[in-house]
């Protein structure tokens, strides 16, 4: 009898470390998923100023787009010889400012659950290239008239879905990639570029 109860306080201390165990390998295969197949332990100072550079860029770029359009509206319209307050065509005026951020705004959530399964890294950098690729799509518009109202609002619209990607992503990368005294400061030098994103695409447009 005495020697079952001895046993017992050693079991539950067995299935207590194996419980830790396990939780600490499941940790650290999710940050390896979340990185895209490489261990980010936050002990990388190269690869963390890189993530930080990266997404901060990232996230600049995107917000950019939210306020450069505003300015730059009457020259784009004149640009494809529309009126964009005559009848009918007030549609492309609207779409034109708020296709970007309402297709961002729904797409945020579910581009970061997408993050979480198939690795944030692999989604941020595909939300650049489309980033890019699209926003290289809006500088040859050759149609004009309605036809190229159509091309700039669709344009846009998946210009849209690389800048949700981007800003889905970004501060996950950088909770995993840097250590807790300094992801504070990550994250907060990474969200003033944003915010400053949306000033000066004021005055680029204005430029």
């Amino acid at each position: 009898m005495r020697r079952r109860t001895d046993a017992q306080p050693q079991t539950l201390a067995d299935t207590s470390a194996a419980s830790r165990l396990n939780s600490d390998a499941a940790h650290v295969a999710q940050r390896t998923r979340a990185s895209g197949g490489h261990l980010l332990d936050g002990r990388s100072d190269r690869y963390k100023w890189v993530a930080l550079s990266n997404t901060t860029l990232g996230t600049m770029m995107a917000t950019i787009d939210t306020s450069i359009m505003l300015i730059a509206l009457p020259d784009i319209f004149r640009g494809i010889h529309l009126d964009p307050l005559a009848a009918g065509n007030s549609f492309y005026l609207l779409w034109m400012i708020l296709s970007f951020q309402v297709v961002t705004a729904v797409l945020v959530l579910s581009f970061g659950r997408l993050g979480d399964i198939f690795g944030r890294v692999r989604m941020y950098n595909l939300g650049f290239a489309l980033y890019t690729f699209f926003s290289l799509l809006l500088t040859i518009t050759w149609m004009s008239g309605t036809a190229g109202a159509t091309w700039l609002v669709v344009m846009r619209i998946f210009q849209g879905v690389g800048a949700a990607f981007l800003m889905a992503n970004s501060a996950a990368i950088l909770t995993d990639a840097f250590p807790e005294h300094q992801r504070g400061m990550a994250l907060g030098i990474n969200q003033v570029a944003g915010i400053s994103g949306m000033f000066i695409g004021l005055v680029l447009a204005g430029s």
